[in-house]
């Protein structure tokens, strides 16, 4: 497959609890359970959850490794952007919090303009835009 707009994109993250994890994605969010492994005490085989949705381009793999667990360190930049093109659901939001997530200000005050920004259980920022994607 050659590296072009075909190309299917992976977003790893290490997580402290899958389960809290798959709770806020799945749950809160509406992606898929696209995969999932669990450790079973092997050196380098760790715990992972994929999730996605089924015809997307991208998925999101959570890694958890109970033998040598790497702490989650995001950054206030480390965003996934969800483009709605239209007005944040106040339902969807309520959701993503009642399912381990935790609404917060935006690090950038561009994303305060056009969306929401939620915090998941492992600290990650989804920001949920109201804008649509376009290159300008």
């Amino acid at each position: 497959m050659p590296a072009d707009a075909t190309a299917h994109v992976r977003i790893a993250r290490p997580s402290r609890d899958l389960a809290a994890a798959e709770r806020f994605w799945v749950s809160g969010l509406g992606l898929d359970v696209l995969y999932r492994h669990q450790a079973d005490g092997t050196p380098g085989r760790h715990a992972l959850l994929m999730v996605g949705w089924p015809d997307a381009a991208w998925h999101l793999e959570l890694v958890h490794d109970p033998a040598a667990p790497v702490e989650p360190r995001p950054t206030p930049e480390d965003l996934l952007v969800v483009y709605l093109a239209e007005e944040v659901p106040a339902p969807l939001v309520d959701r993503l919090e009642r399912h381990g997530g935790k609404r917060v200000p935006a690090h950038n005050p561009y994303w305060d303009t056009w969306g929401v920004t939620v915090r998941d259980p492992d600290g990650y920022a989804l920001v949920l835009s109201t804008r649509d994607w376009s290159h300008s």
